[in-house]
């Protein structure tokens, strides 16, 4: 597969010590040979692969220096993209990078699309498509769990796995085919039956266990949506401060300081936490503080987590008794805090309500905070994320096609019980091996595959 040369800037804009313009095509060494002069007046066509060389960048029109730089030369196929690749490193300024940048396009390359680089790696057989989305998923981790998960499928966890099933199931429905063609017995029905049934189940537990690994991978890409609510002036704010280990909220004795919600990462305990702090829920004149509260009430219904703080030393108001209301159902950790303060709240009742994930702080004097990150990760991970050597899925596609691949076995299943047509069974079969397909690239639409990449940085 041929495609046109192409050029980015692969490195955050803005000042470093080093930028990095990148060049992939067929063209990439030529182009980069007509504006780069080396010290030792050599080719870089001549050099030898993966080699580093120092020298400068000049403008081949009015021999004008335009930068110092050192040039990578990495000839295809042993490449990320399988083309021949030169990365050129620059000052990382703005005004440099954009000139080299300029310079190149001036040479015959074309500025690459979002995610175009790790595309031509998979249309070119370096990666499959689960692959190229980890490579994202590497590069937005947030934690070492989450950067694991996706080192593990950049890897071909995922991938060996989905193709072992595929290929089994392709298996059986070529032993069936033979069996209906050449049948040597009077009960190749039954025969053929029992030899889809048996690979049905084996196919199907390997399924339900990616499927028990979705929720902690998917929360380890995507972060854990934690809302922190309760009553203006019972400590949100301060929670906020705690787990982020910075002052970014205001935090005042007046009520109604936080007006917005104020979102911030975090790193619990390994687990991402898109951290939500919100304003005070109650009534109020004021038209801002009201405006925050609807926007607060709001953020609830995306929340994969609610921690509900309220005030040792106030009684249990009806305001309390309604945010108790409004979460049920959801996944709520309580936080009494303020105890270094005397205590009024009634604690059994709030053990009721809560129905016993109750953790008592004192964020003023640092106190309770462990024990409400160990009460966050265990109620979701439960310990179980440390098994090295386990396949998570965490792509929501993905999950999307494993559970629609699921359903098509399980009629398969259904279909055999019912003595159904082997025929029919066979289409069950093999809508699964398609929807696995889709997962890593065998199967999937050129359109999909467009709208994947567009969601990556430009450069990579």
């Amino acid at each position: 597969m041929e495609f046109d040369t192409i050029t980015a800037i692969s490195t955050p804009m803005g000042e470093g010590a080093i930028a990095i313009v990148r060049i992939s095509g067929d063209e990439a060494i030529q182009i980069a040979d007509r504006i780069y002069r080396g010290h030792n007046q050599k080719s870089l066509q001549k050099v030898e692969s993966h080699t580093i060389h120092y020298g400068h960048l000049v403008d081949p029109n009015s021999n004008e220096i335009v930068e110092e730089v050192m040039v990578s030369v990495m000839k295809g196929p042993k490449t990320f993209t399988r083309e021949d690749v030169i990365e050129i490193n620059c000052h990382g300024g703005l005004v440099s990078v954009n000139r080299v940048l300029q310079l190149v396009l001036s040479q015959g390359a074309r500025l690459a699309e979002p995610g175009e680089f790790t595309k031509r790696a998979f249309l070119n057989g370096r990666i499959d498509l689960s692959q190229a989305e980890a490579v994202m998923d590497l590069i937005r981790a947030k934690t070492d769990r989450a950067m694991n998960v996706a080192l593990g499928q950049m890897e071909g966890r995922l991938s060996k796995l989905v193709r072992k099933l595929r290929q089994e199931i392709l298996e059986t429905l070529a032993q069936v085919e033979v069996n209906i063609d050449y049948p040597e017995y009077d009960d190749v029905e039954e025969m053929t039956h029992k030899l889809f049934m048996e690979k049905a189940r084996s196919v199907r537990s390997e399924l339900k266990k990616l499927l028990q690994t979705s929720q902690q991978g998917k929360i380890l890409r995507e972060g854990l949506s934690t809302v922190i609510i309760g009553r203006p002036n019972v400590g949100k704010s301060s929670l906020l401060n705690s787990l982020v280990h910075e002052n970014k909220a205001i935090v005042t004795d007046i009520p109604g300081t936080t007006r917005d919600v104020i979102e911030e990462y975090v790193n619990v305990r390994g687990v991402p936490l898109r951290l939500l702090d919100t304003a005070g829920i109650r009534e109020t004149e004021d038209i801002v503080e009201r405006i925050g509260v609807e926007r607060s009430r709001a953020v609830l219904k995306e929340a994969d987590l609610i921690l509900l703080v309220l005030n040792y030393s106030d009684d249990l108001t009806k305001e309390d008794e309604m945010l108790f209301e409004t979460v049920r159902g959801m996944d709520v950790i309580v936080i009494v805090n303020k105890t270094d303060l005397p205590k009024k709240i009634d604690l059994q009742r709030v053990q009721e309500l809560s129905e016993g994930r109750v953790v008592t702080t004192s964020l003023l004097e640092d106190q309770g905070v462990d024990e409400l990150e160990e009460a966050i990760a265990s109620m979701f991970f439960e310990g179980n994320l440390e098994a090295a050597d386990m396949t998570y899925v965490s792509n929501s596609r993905h999950i999307g096609l494993i559970a629609q691949a699921l359903n098509a076995i399980e009629d398969a299943m259904n279909a055999i019980e019912m003595g159904t047509p082997i025929d029919l069974v066979q289409i069950d079969f093999t809508r699964a091996w398609e929807l696995l397909g889709e997962i890593v690239g065998d199967t999937v639409h050129e359109s999909l595959i467009d709208q994947l990449f567009s969601q990556f940085c430009l450069g990579k």
